[in-house]
C-alpha cells in the first residue's frame, strides 16, 4: 500500500488549502468523501470553534461532511460558510427533506499579528480550499491555516518563530490507519521528545538559543482520522486521547489561554452494523490502541509542522536555524 505519511492515507479523506501569503493567513479543509462519524475534545480555555456541540455523543448527528481549520481568529470561522456552500452544490449533507444541510465543524487560530490583521479567511477562501482538495500528498509547513502560525511568543512577535501545518499517519498491526493533521500556533516551545531539545520557540534576545519556556498559553488545532469503524462515543474518546500528543511536544499545553482543540473522524459503526454484537472488551481494546496511535501520530505531525515551515514576514523558521 502506497502511503504519503499524512492524513490522506485514510481512505475517504481529502485535504485542500487556501493561502494568502501577503496577509499571512489561510485555511485548510478536510473533506469526508465517505460516511464518517465525528468527535471533538476542547482542552484550551479560549477556543474559537463552530458546530462542536453536534459532535457530543448525546446529540443526534452521526455524520460529519468536512472539518475546517482556519486562521483569522473568530473572524476566520466565516470560511466554514464557503465549505457549506461547496458541499451543498455537490448535494452533500444531512437530508432534512427540503434540503441537505452540510455538517462542518471548525476551529480557528489567532494569527492576526502576522501580515495583515484586517484580511482574514472568508467564505470565498473556504470554497477555494474545497476546490483544491486532493487525496494526494499534503503540502505542509507555511501554507493554508498554518500560513501565519507562529510559536515561542513569550517575548512578543519580535522573537517568535514559524509554526505551520503538519500531517502524519500510522498503520496499526490490524491494518487500521490513523492519520493526523495539525495547525501548530503555540505561544510555548516545541520540544523534540527524543532529544528533549527545543526545535522552535522564543529566541533569546542576545542572539543565541532560546529563553526558558513561559508557563502560559499556546493554541493548536488538529484533526485525527481513522478507517476503523467506531461509534460516536468511541471516536470522542479517541479525540480525548489524541490530546496526549500535544502534551508530548508542546510545553505547556491546555492552559486557560489556549484554544487547543482536536477533532476526530472514524468510519461510522451503528448498531445495525454489529452482527453479531461486538464484545465490549474488544471494543475498548480497539479504542485504546487507536487513541494511543492518534496521540503518537499527532505528536509527529506537530514536529513536521515546525520542521517544514519557512520564513515569512521576517519570522524565522526552525529549518533555517539548524
Amino acid at each position: 500500500m502506497q502511503t504519503h505519511d499524512d492524513i490522506t492515507d485514510v481512505p475517504g479523506i481529502r485535504v485542500g488549502h487556501d493561502t494568502n501569503i501577503e496577509a499571512g493567513t489561510g485555511c485548510t479543509v478536510i473533506l469526508c468523501d465517505t460516511s464518517f462519524v465525528g468527535g471533538v475534545d476542547v482542552r484550551g480555555g479560549a477556543p474559537a470553534t463552530r458546530e462542536t456541540d453536534l459532535l457530543h455523543p448525546l446529540c443526534m448527528m452521526n455524520q460529519v461532511n468536512a472539518v475546517l481549520l482556519t486562521g483569522g481568529s473568530a473572524f476566520g470561522l466565516d470560511a466554514a460558510s464557503g465549505v457549506v456552500r461547496y458541499l451543498e452544490e455537490h448535494q452533500i449533507g444531512y437530508d432534512v427533506g427540503v434540503a441537505r444541510v452540510p455538517i462542518v465543524p471548525a476551529a480557528a487560530i489567532f494569527d492576526l499579528a502576522v501580515g495583515s490583521a484586517h484580511i482574514r479567511p472568508d467564505a470565498a477562501a473556504g470554497y477555494r480550499a474545497c476546490q483544491q482538495a486532493t487525496v494526494g500528498p499534503i503540502a505542509q509547513g507555511s501554507i493554508g491555516a498554518g500560513t501565519g502560525a507562529t510559536v515561542g511568543k513569550q517575548l512578543g512577535p519580535a522573537f517568535c518563530m514559524k509554526g505551520g501545518v503538519g500531517s502524519a499517519s500510522t498503520v496499526l498491526a490490524d491494518g487500521s490507519i490513523v492519520g493526523a493533521l495539525v495547525i501548530v500556533n503555540a505561544l510555548g516551545d516545541i520540544i523534540d521528545p527524543l532529544t528533549q531539545q527545543v526545535l522552535a520557540g522564543a529566541r533569546d534576545p542576545r542572539g543565541t538559543g532560546f529563553v526558558a519556556a513561559n508557563p502560559f498559553g499556546n493554541t493548536t488545532i488538529a484533526v485525527v482520522a481513522t478507517n476503523a469503524q467506531l461509534t460516536k462515543s468511541e471516536i470522542n474518546k479517541v479525540a480525548q486521547m489524541a490530546h496526549d500528543g500535544m502534551a508530548q511536544v508542546i510545553r505547556p499545553a491546555h492552559t486557560m489561554f489556549d484554544g487547543d482543540t482536536v477533532f476526530a473522524l472514524a468510519n461510522s459503526l451503528t448498531s445495525q452494523d454489529q452482527h453479531p454484537p461486538r464484545n465490549p472488551a474488544n471494543g475498548a481494546i480497539q479504542v485504546s490502541l487507536l487513541g494511543n496511535a492518534a496521540a503518537l501520530t499527532l505528536a509527529r505531525a506537530i514536529l513536521k509542522a515546525v520542521r517544514l515551515a519557512t520564513t515569512l514576514h521576517g519570522i524565522p523558521a526552525a529549518q533555517e536555524r539548524t
